[in-house]
């Protein structure tokens, strides 16, 4: 038996989501799936959905299609969408009707290629202005601590920390309206959709310190924040982990006298 995948494909926020430090929602969803789904990592840091439909081809190459069996992909875009068209990230914002049109596309690519997988989308998370323009506590890692994983913490969380304009570049109300499209378009395609940026509001007044470590990416609550609310979606859509066929024989299966009995129908 193959077996199954289930994908994640977004920006930062989702390719630091196996991230040890702050136990990251996608890790922990690998966890909850481990032998019986495959969670597999498509995170792009900085991808907007325009970046994402141009790649869309090589992160999912047709080869593979008959190689896998998909049966679930979480789709995570927006947060850089949202930037404001005439801040520091403008290179980076896409207008919002061309969100809408792109995220159907994708969902739409996605449904030809693996027609009975369960596709879920993530609304963009709240921003904390104020917390994408404090740098105070930051430094650029010392030369020898310039790995890859010191240089993608430091730059996820602050990018724009030569920002001359001294405005963040990215809004919360600009952000809940993409967010609000989000939901709008998984409303049109039939589709699941998480809505964390109107869920990490309404759980706690100071959503900002307690889910995001810079304002945009995750503090560990954070995380579990996005894990439940992913896994609760998938579950409404029947991907639960106890409903698979487990990969290869359990250790309760295995007789304690013929420990190799239970192998012998396995091909």
């Amino acid at each position: 038996m193959t077996r199954r995948k289930i994908y994640l494909f977004g920006d930062s926020i989702t390719e630091d989501s196996f991230s040890t430090s702050s136990s990251g929602w996608g890790a922990s969803l690998a966890h909850h799936f481990s032998r019986t789904a495959d969670v597999v990592l498509r995170g792009y840091s900085g991808y907007n959905t325009r970046w994402a439909l141009k790649v869309f081809d090589r992160v999912f190459p047709m080869k593979e299609k008959k190689e896998e069996e998909v049966i679930g992909v979480v789709v995570f875009f927006g947060a850089n969408d949202a930037c404001v068209p005439d801040g520091y990230a403008a290179f980076q914002h896409v207008r919002l009707d061309e969100y809408r049109d792109n995220l159907i596309e994708i969902c739409s690519r996605i449904k030809k290629r693996w027609p009975a997988a369960v596709i879920l989308l993530v609304t963009p998370p709240p921003i904390d202005e104020a917390a994408r323009l404090d740098t105070s506590d930051e430094q650029v890692p010392s030369r020898k601590h310039q790995t890859w994983s010191h240089l993608f913490l430091f730059h996820c969380r602050h990018p724009y920390a030569d920002n001359p304009s001294g405005l963040p570049e990215r809004t919360n109300e600009a952000a809940g309206a993409y967010a609000k499209a989000c939901v709008d378009i998984a409303s049109t395609c039939g589709i699941q959709v998480a809505d964390i940026w109107t869920g990490m509001q309404q759980q706690d007044p100071d959503w900002g310190k307690l889910y995001l470590s810079d304002g945009l990416h995750l503090t560990t609550r954070g995380n579990e924040f996005v894990f439940e609310a992913v896994l609760d979606k998938l579950r409404t859509q029947g991907l639960r982990a106890e409903g698979l066929p487990v990969d290869l024989p359990l250790f309760s299966d295995i007789d304690r006298k013929d420990p190799l009995k239970v192998f012998e129908n396995i091909h």
